[in-house]
């Protein structure tokens, strides 16, 4: 509804703009017309005058030219205003004003009384939200409803900007007191504050009366029940008649707040010396009570004493006596008792007696099975240590057969070996005889170097020079070789 009351307030603003703007263009173009016209009908003018002037005598052009130059003026045509297109915006900027002045948007924290202009306030009360208002005839008074504060201070300072509230209490010295009224207008009777009560209401209606009650209730007090005693009486009077006062005027106080009371300078200096003195006079009472008490606790503790020593006295003498009556009656059962123990000492020696006799026995019959165990257990072990002798001198004389066939069956195997490996060399040396040269030339050393060559000299380069070197050994292969007393590191 707020953009919609700003939407009309906007369309009513631009048609007004707009039938002012083109009444003034339309004027404006009138008056350029008019212009340009009549400077073409001086142009034109000039030129007639001109041209009878060559035509006719001198006497007779003075005498005839107000005659030709009225003969040629013309009427001058004029621009129409446009006046149907100016009552048109003038009728759309009147419907949407009329249209936005009738919504009322009432904020939150507020509300809204309506004063006719023909029958004054109306009752009722417009609250937070969107209603809708007669322009013409109705205008709206807005309240705020939140809670409101109102502070006075006790004394004057510079940080401070509130009214120093003073009162004179029943000695005639003056007091600051810095009072705090929290309260906020009903708006249910916001027609009733509109028509009856002054504006500003905090200033003509609230200030008054907080500050007079409390000027005509301090009289009633001294200082130091203002101060110290009667100090929440003093505020719960004030604060009573206050809440009474603001509701018949439509004001809801909330709370009234004492924070402070300011005492005059030599009063508060000796009313602090009356103090220290009724702190000390309070403090030697004090003092004395404790002794009292003190007194009357050691009394109490002797007393108590006393009666202790009496009561254990007493308990003394009757454990006594009960001690005294208990060993005359155990005495009756005493001898007996003991009658009996002796007998059962007796018996329980007879019985000891027989039982060392008994263990005696039994342990003589115990050594000897023992010994004749002890001997059959030594019989079989030295049977058993013989067996095991026997056994073992067998299990070694196998064991040495085994390896003394082991070794010969070795020594077979070896010969054996070695006859046809030198069997093997026999016919390799047999078919080629320079296997030993090949042999020797192996175990000279490891710097000689050998290599095997085709005999017959077939695709080989040196076969000329390894030619001559074994001209005196026959076959198709053969073994060449560097000489015996060749150079170490020469192939």
């Amino acid at each position: 509804m707020i953009f919609l009351k700003d939407l009309l307030i906007l369309v009513c603003v631009g048609a007004f703009v707009g039938a002012v703007g083109t009444i003034a263009f339309d004027i404006f173009l009138a008056f350029e017309l008019d212009r340009i016209l009549r400077r073409s009908d001086r142009r034109g003018e000039t030129s007639v005058a001109g041209d009878e002037a060559k035509a006719s005598p001198v006497g007779a052009t003075a005498a005839f030219v107000p005659f030709a130059s009225s003969a040629r003026v013309r009427p001058v045509p004029r621009r129409a205003i446009r006046w149907n297109a100016v009552a048109k915006l003038v009728a759309i900027a009147a419907i949407s004003g009329l249209a936005g002045a009738s919504i009322l948007v009432v904020p939150d924290g507020q509300a809204a009384v309506r004063i006719s202009q023909i029958s004054g306030v109306r009752p009722g009360t417009l609250y937070a939200g969107t209603h809708l208002i007669f322009p013409l005839f109705d205008r709206v008074q807005l309240y705020d409803v939140k809670d409101r504060v109102f502070s006075t201070a006790a004394v004057e300072r510079g940080k401070e900007k509130l009214e120093v509230l003073t009162v004179e209490a029943r000695e005639g010295l003056t007091l600051g007191l810095a009072i705090t009224v929290r309260y906020r207008i009903d708006p249910r009777r916001l027609d009733y504050i509109q028509a009856n009560l002054p504006q500003p209401v905090d200033e003509q209606v609230v200030e008054p009366v907080v500050t007079s009650v409390f000027r005509e209730l301090a009289p009633n007090y001294v200082v130091r029940d203002v101060f110290s005693t009667k100090r929440e009486e003093f505020r719960e009077r004030a604060a009573q008649q206050i809440t009474q006062r603001l509701a018949s005027d439509a004001i809801v106080v909330k709370e009234v707040l004492l924070r402070k009371v300011d005492l005059p300078e030599e009063y508060a200096k000796g009313l602090e010396g009356l103090l220290l003195k009724e702190q000390e006079d309070d403090q030697t009472s004090v003092d004395a009570d404790i002794e009292v008490k003190r007194v009357k606790i050691a009394e109490a503790q002797a007393e108590a004493a006393k009666v202790r020593e009496v009561k254990r006295a007493e308990g003394d003498a009757q454990s006594r006596v009960i001690q005294a009556k208990a060993e005359s009656d155990a005495m009756q059962y005493t001898l007996p008792l003991k009658q009996k123990q002796i007998e059962q000492s007796r018996l329980e020696a007879q019985a000891r007696k027989e039982a060392t006799i008994q263990n005696a026995e039994a342990e003589a019959q115990a050594k000897v099975i023992d010994g004749k165990a002890e001997g059959e257990r030594r019989g079989l072990m030295a049977e058993a240590d013989a067996q095991a002798k026997v056994v073992d001198s067998k299990a070694e004389q196998t064991r040495r057969n085994l390896l003394a066939d082991a070794d010969a069956n070795q020594i077979r195997v070896t010969a054996k070996a070695h006859a046809e490996e030198l069997e093997l060399e026999a016919a390799a040396l047999k078919s080629n005889p320079l296997l030993v040269q090949y042999t020797v030339a192996q175990k000279l050393s490891d710097k000689v170097q050998i290599m095997l060559v085709p005999s017959d000299g077939k695709f080989f380069f040196t076969n000329d020079v390894l030619r001559s070197a074994t001209a005196a050994e026959s076959g198709d292969e053969g073994l060449v070789g560097a000489p015996a007393k060749a150079a170490p590191g020469k192939k």
